[in-house]
């Protein structure tokens, strides 16, 4: 075998590292498909990369199909649609060989295995899980983000090695736990390996007798072994890239990985060196589908297909035709989030006078916002942007005292905190306080607490936009809505976000779209600038007429409770008292349908009012079911879905493409919010057809780790993705996994034209994301 280069090696791991997907922490965690590095292949095509890497499935057994074919739900034409978009070589050659294809069992996915695997295999050792505990307990400590009460010692990036890679070989001379498990001589066998992590890179691939071609899915396997660390790499390096930099974390977990490898060939050759052979020669071989995964994909689009029949029959319904009012009283924006479609139906069937409309939960504004009583700055923006404004609590003097008070309470309460949890002081601290506390356990345990959480003072601009700036934000938030005329008198702006205890998910249940915070910044941002004079006046040369009548006011959909929150309206102006009764009357109405609604669907809940309970119950682990059995994204006028139940089931975007000159929204909206819903949608997806890699376990077992992420146990990798809890209610899936249904209203050929600018989209819809 010809020695590779370094740089060989290291481009090679840098594009299995993209192959990953990326985990963002638990105080901001948003939705991530799962399948990001591998959007650019077919779902089959995927299927066989997964397999081979990591023994993955990429869709549901093959009796989950069959059930619905004989059950009528998936037909024959949706059969023969599927088989039809198939690679003609692949395929079936009709529909009945089809059926007698699937009618026979599917052959056991076929996992190429690591040194590790083939290790275990003749010893009494489980070493994929001894290794993943070894890395664990460094990991844990390396990452985190100052949970532990004493923090280890980082490594530093330098002329002889890289911070992670450093850090790590530092705690392996010394880790004493893989010499007594039985890999002797381990720690010495770290201190010889070379100090940079590209050199111990390449000296892996030599010893472990690697093939240039067999580099790809060799270090993608090694990867998904890391499970949620690489995934955590995989963030570092997507926050580093945001802000134009890089970041060598994952290359280093790879160089560590190797080394465990590269010590138990040493140490096992003789038993496994032909099988390891056998497993390079597999991974050097040409990446192609096999038969199943190809019936498979078939399967799987044709189930699709059937959900897409069933969405147009939802649609061609004619939809009830209430006598509406000329002028709008209410006109109420929502985030675009499926949760939001039970309580925008809710809403308008309690007044003709009110109008909802969709539109991402960030509207419009990269913020990024310090909080009262904080020092650091938090992104409210989806994940694909960057923070463009900037905000802080506008604060008066005697606020300001107030604030420093604050912040005072903050470091003692973590001082308490550590003091509590310390070696030192813990024990004598639950004997000599234990019992004050069992109050406060019974308060939670039954959930008296009633105090809701007070809202920060109104935010600020910091620093200050020019006038300009100003209007020509108002002016494209406005237009991205299809909100340029026909305002009501108020338009209420709605955030959202969950109210729950005890759950380490919390903000997975926020606004994907403000980046795993609550929407309740950028509604109270957008709302003060659309009220301002001189922006209204600018907008009018623009040809935007808001009517002096209309007030935009701020509010939070608590999607738990349902309750809406209003913002900055204790004082309402006199011409608007009337107004502010009247929405406060609608708000409760709408609350109690949807709530009744959603009842239907969550365990133990007989009644609307036992769904706001499950916001305080710090037993539950299904306070809501977030966004699961989403299915599609729809863009077009509200006319068009009004009046129809999509089930909290379906994105709704208000779009009219008439209004749209130049169609700079449709590509806005093809850009950003369809590939947040498609990142939402293939996250339920892989949690669902592979929960083992892509969710996140028990909920029962969760321990948080580091503040990044959640063991399911104590140790180990995090797990990444979706509790089973949010896509099962312990009887059955609550959640179909489908790839997102896309509906746009708008010329094909517009959307083709988008498409054609930003190939990265494009991939989605040519290999049916």
């Amino acid at each position: 075998m010809t020695k590779m280069s370094v740089q060989t090696v290291l481009t090679a791991a840098q594009a299995a590292g993209r192959m990953i997907p990326p985990a963002w922490p638990l105080a901001a965690t948003v939705a991530v498909n799962p399948f990001l590095g591998q959007t650019g292949e077919t779902l089959a095509a995927a299927g066989a990369r997964l397999s081979r890497v990591g023994g993955v499935p990429v869709t549901m057994p093959r009796a989950w199909y069959t059930d619905r074919i004989a059950s009528g739900e998936i037909s024959d034409a949706d059969l023969s649609a599927a088989l039809a978009l198939a690679p003609s070589h692949q395929r079936p050659a009709d529909l009945a060989a089809l059926k007698a294809e699937i009618a026979k069992p599917a052959a056991a996915a076929l996992t190429t295995p690591t040194v590790a695997d083939l290790a275990q295999r003749i010893t009494s050792q489980d070493w994929p899980a001894i290794i993943a505990d070894r890395i664990g307990v460094w990991a844990s400590a390396h990452f985190d983000q100052g949970q532990a009460l004493w923090a280890a010692a980082r490594g530093t990036a330098s002329d002889t090695g890289s911070a992670a890679y450093t850090s790590w070989r530092s705690f392996a001379m010394h880790d004493l736990t893989p010499e007594i498990a039985g890999l002797k001589g381990f720690a010495a066998y770290v201190a010889a390996t070379p100090q940079r992590a590209d050199e111990a890179l390449s000296r892996s691939v030599e010893r472990l007798g690697l093939t240039e071609s067999a580099l790809p899915t060799v270090f993608h396997s090694q990867l998904m072994t890391l499970a949620g660390w690489a995934q955590v790499a995989r963030w570092r390096l997507w926050q580093a890239e945001m802000a134009n930099g890089t970041d060598d974390t994952l290359t280093d977990l790879l160089a560590i990985r190797l080394v465990f490898e590269e010590a138990l060939l040493a140490l096992f050759k003789e038993k496994i060196g032909a099988d390891w052979d056998g497993a390079v020669a597999v991974h050097a071989s040409p990446l192609t589908p096999g038969h199943d995964q190809v019936l498979d994909a078939i399967l799987q689009e044709a189930t699709e297909r059937s959900v897409q029949r069933s969405l147009a029959a939802t649609m061609a319904l004619p939809a009830p035709s209430p006598a509406r009012s000329a002028r709008p009283q209410l006109q109420a924006a929502f985030c675009i989030d499926v949760r939001s479609e039970v309580y925008r139906r809710a809403l308008e069937s309690v007044d003709p006078a009110i109008d909802t409309i969709g539109f991402a939960g960030f509207f419009g504004l990269p913020l990024s916002h310090r909080r009262f009583g904080s020092t650091q700055s938090e992104a409210h923006l989806p994940v694909l942007l960057s923070p463009g404004v900037r905000t802080c609590v506008a604060v008066d003097a005697a606020m300001e005292e107030q604030e420093e008070k604050l912040r005072v309470a903050a470091r003692a309460k973590r001082a308490w905190g550590r003091f509590k949890l310390a070696a030192v002081s813990s024990f004598a601290f639950v004997e000599a306080a234990g019992p004050v506390y069992a109050g406060k356990l019974v308060q939670d345990s039954l959930a008296l607490d009633t105090r809701s959480a007070t809202p920060d003072p109104a935010p600020r601009l910091d620093p200050a936009l020019g006038p300009e700036t100003r209007l020509t934000i108002a002016e494209t938030v406005l237009r991205a809505m299809s909100m340029i005329d026909g305002f009501g008198r108020i338009v209420l702006l709605a955030g959202h976000g969950a109210n729950v205890v005890n759950n380490p998910h919390a903000s997975a249940l926020h606004c994907g779209a403000c980046g795993g915070q609550t929407g309740e910044v950028s509604a109270r941002v957008l709302a003060g600038l659309l009220n301002d004079p001189a922006v209204r006046t600018g907008l009018l040369d623009k040809g935007i007429a808001i009517p002096s009548d209309t007030l935009f006011v701020a509010g939070l959909h608590d999607t738990t409770t349902d309750e809406l929150t209003l913002f900055d309206a204790h004082s309402p102006p006199p011409s608007h008292t009337e107004d502010f009764a009247k929405l406060r009357t609608w708000l409760t109405k709408a609350a109690v349908l949807a709530r009744t609604e959603r009842a239907l669907r969550l365990p133990q809940a007989d009644t609307e009012a036992e769904v706001v309970g499950r916001s305080k119950d710090w037993s539950q682990v299904r306070p809501e079911w977030g966004l699961a059995g989403c299915k599609a994204f729809i863009a077009a006028p509200r006319s068009r879905t009004a009046g129809r139940s999509l089930e909290g089931r379906a994105f709704l975007h208000s779009y009219d493409w008439q209004a749209d000159k130049g169609f700079g929204v449709l590509e806005l909206i093809l850009t950003a919010p369809v590939v947040v819903a498609s990142w939402i949608s293939l996250q339920y997806y892989g949690s669902t057809v592979a929960p083992a890699t892509f969710g996140a376990g028990n909920k029962l077992l969760h321990n948080v780790v580091g503040g990044i992420g959640v063991l399911e146990g104590n140790g180990g990798a995090p797990r990444v993705g979706l509790p089973w809890q949010s896509v099962h209610d312990g009887a059955k899936l609550m959640h179909d996994p489908l790839r997102l249904s896309v509906m746009i209203e708008a010329p094909r050929e517009a959307m083709s034209a988008v498409l054609e600018k930003h190939p990265g989209v494009r991939e989605l819809f040519d290999n049916r994301w």
